[in-house]
């Protein structure tokens, strides 16, 4: 997905962020060993029904595949994410997105 390489991991907030012009949408983790556990994602207001939620999960996740991690969704975007790209779902440490 175009874009993806804006997504940008910030450990020390323990959060994958999406900067643009408007403000910044990201999506919060608690790191577990070699699990994340997604707990929100926030989208600005002025960002909302642009697509940058589905670019900020669809970035996150690929940087998780690359370093050889898994996830743990609690976060009702991703679990939806998830739900509508299947292609993503080996990345789950449990066996369904909850």
């Amino acid at each position: 997905m175009q874009g993806d390489t804006d997504v940008r991991n910030n450990p020390a907030e323990s959060r994958y962020e999406l900067a643009t012009e408007k403000g910044i949408a990201f999506s919060a983790y608690q790191r577990r060993d070699d699990i994340l556990v997604f707990t929100h994602t926030i989208v600005p207001k002025a960002l909302e029904g642009q697509g940058i939620g589905t670019r900020l999960v669809a970035g996150a996740l690929a940087d998780v595949r690359a370093q050889g991690l898994r996830i743990v969704s609690r976060c009702p975007f991703v679990s939806a994410y998830l739900q509508r790209h299947p292609e993503d779902r080996d990345l789950l440490a449990e066996s369904s997105p909850a």
